[in-house]
């Protein structure tokens, strides 16, 4: 079996050794080239063939961001951020890059002494194996030919008075991107609460909330428990704490991880079906791995409205494929066509159909 090529930007002398020894030291993997900077990447990236690329993200020159930008129009690679415990700005970036084409975000792996060092080494190759899996394609032409322009689905099955109280999302690979696009085409005035569970570093999450906030029309908050969620907003769960619903309340939840997953989607979606029925929307997005769609298939049953994003716009058509398999999605739709979905569903929701 061939050993996944590995390319490590890293401008700083010390980490990048640490992390080509990190990485070379498992027989998974093979250091192809470790460069200094994104202009010495771009140029050896004909010679090396990497599988998948540990990037940081301020670099001398060209930054991380940049050069994901240059990667996924001439040799789309996937890419795993490699990130220190960032300041805003820093951050900003590691999420652009997520936005432009990167896989992932997981923490620099620095300090040996630290206690989470091994951890934090053993996520990095997790991802760089699994990361390098994924079949990313090129942004700009190619991208709009293998999305095309998506027809705008079926008008949903009319609804009672009561109509749609809350949207639950789940995503993972892929996700940010993916929550950018659906959130900006669902516009500022899409008038239910969306609770959402993205997979990502704990570390992260924060900025990420903030990021979400500056780059989408809703405010993005980290759920507290107990207020009662409100338009136009979208509440996402803390580190290590699962997000319900407990009588049209958030509620933070301490039960054990569902899909090695804390917070869960199908936590999340299962705790919507109890205290909603009807009345709510569950979507699983792009994602590694199967969390979620235990949730939407109970969501279903409750007579929710369900869908999955489909593979010809999944980064990574693991969750969704998991949800069809269940038979939990109502609607499997391209990402495009599942904001044109879910603003009919709200506007029958609020017209009483």
């Amino acid at each position: 079996m061939s050993r996944i090529k590995v390319l490590i930007v890293e401008d700083s002398l010390v980490v990048r050794e640490l992390l080509k020894h990190i990485i070379g030291a498992d027989p998974r993997f093979e250091v192809v080239a470790a460069v200094e900077s994104a202009e010495q990447a771009l140029a050896v990236m004909d010679a090396v063939t990497p599988d998948v690329i540990s990037l940081d993200i301020r670099l001398p020159g060209m930054n991380g961001l940049e050069f994901t930008l240059q990667v996924m129009r001439s040799r789309p690679t996937p890419i795993v951020v490699v990130a220190a415990n960032v300041d805003d700005d820093e951050l900003g970036i590691a999420m652009n890059a997520l936005r432009a084409g990167a896989l992932s975000v997981v923490e620099k792996p620095v300090g040996v002494a630290n206690l989470a060092f091994d951890a934090m080494a053993e996520r990095l190759k997790t991802q760089l194996a699994i990361m390098s899996q994924v079949k990313v394609v090129r942004q700009g032409i190619d991208r709009g030919l293998r999305f095309g322009t998506p027809e705008a689905p079926p008008p949903p099955p009319r609804r009672g008075a009561q109509g749609y109280g809350m949207v639950g999302i789940v995503s993972s690979t892929g996700g940010p991107q993916a929550l950018v696009q659906l959130m900006g085409a669902l516009g500022p005035a899409f008038p239910l609460p969306i609770l959402l569970v993205q997979h990502i570093t704990a570390s992260f999450l924060e900025g990420f909330v903030a990021w979400l906030s500056g780059v989408t029309p809703f405010t993005a908050v980290v759920a507290a428990g107990g207020e009662v969620p409100e338009g136009g907003h979208v509440y996402v769960p803390p580190p290590d704490r699962h997000l319900g619903l407990d009588g049209g309340r958030l509620a933070l939840l301490d039960e054990a991880p569902v899909c090695s997953q804390r917070p869960s989607g199908s936590v999340l979606l299962r705790s919507m079906a109890k205290g909603l029925g009807r009345r709510g929307i569950g979507v699983i997005l792009t994602g590694m791995g199967a969390d979620g769609a235990d949730g939407l298939a109970e969501m279903k049953k409750a007579g929710a409205y369900t869908i999955a994003e489909d593979d010809s716009t999944c980064v990574v058509y693991g969750m969704p494929a998991a949800a069809a398999k269940l038979g939990a999605a109502k609607e499997m739709l391209p990402l495009p066509s599942i904001a044109t979905r879910l603003l009919q569903l709200a506007e029958g929701g609020a017209k009483g159909e």
